[in-house]
């Protein structure tokens, strides 16, 4: 008398259910429907005198719980990005068209008005920032003289050493402290620019500077 095998991997186990329930095709990727009917497929193929064992199918439920489980993490996960992504760009909305604080040696002269920033002065003494043009000419250079450390605000006017309005764009601005024992240390120098546009990146919120370019928001010193 013959005999239905009760291999899981054989012709009456589970790859003969995948052939029946599938029509010969293997997905690879399988969701709960299609697990539950080659389940039923299986039980159906399977030999009666040599049932599956309890432990063997508990364990084929308990695995595919554990990649539904994986399955709706990974839609929760997603889906909490997609909103953490949506807030910061909302919240980000709010900044366009207000001045910020950013770490750049570039600041952007416009049609009217100045431009301006800060540095942090180490002690009591003066900085002198020097503003060039594009092609490396000194343009103008503005004394500042500090009683202690602290923040020291650079404010030029847009204007030439001559008095002459200079034309709109980016000019390149540097520091530099002199103590009174006459030492003298450059300068980090924080600028002024106006926030043009917001996007999301990998890195997560992006401002678009004008003047500067895109910076992350964490570069973000100060909100004028």
């Amino acid at each position: 008398m013959s005999t239905i095998s009760g291999d899981i991997g054989g012709a009456g186990g589970l790859g003969a259910a995948a052939s029946v329930a599938l029509g010969g095709t293997r997905d690879e990727s399988l969701g709960q429907a299609d697990f539950l009917r080659l389940m039923t497929e299986q039980l159906k193929h399977q030999d009666p005198l040599d049932p599956m064992e309890n432990s063997a199918f508990l364990g084929q439920l308990a695995q595919f719980s554990t990649v539904q489980g994986i399955q709706d993490l990974n839609g929760t996960v997603n889906g909490f990005s997609s909103l953490m992504q949506s807030d910061q760009l909302l919240r980000g909305t709010a900044l366009i068209g207000r001045d910020v604080l950013v770490p750049s040696d570039t600041v952007a002269l416009g049609e009217e008005g100045g431009a301006g920033g800060i540095v942090a002065a180490p002690g009591p003494g003066t900085v002198v920032f020097q503003v060039s043009d594009a092609n490396g000419q000194l343009v103008r250079e503005i004394h500042a003289a500090t009683d202690s450390a602290g923040e020291v605000a650079l404010d030029w006017d847009g204007l030439h050493a001559s008095g002459e309005r200079l034309p709109p764009g980016g000019y390149t601005v540097t520091a530099r402290h002199t103590g009174p024992d006459g030492e003298r240390t450059d300068l980090g120098t924080y600028v002024r620019s106006q926030v043009k546009s917001v996007s999301v990146g990998g890195e997560g919120l992006y401002l678009d500077l004008e003047g500067i370019g895109t910076a992350p928001i964490s570069y973000v010193l100060r909100v004028i």
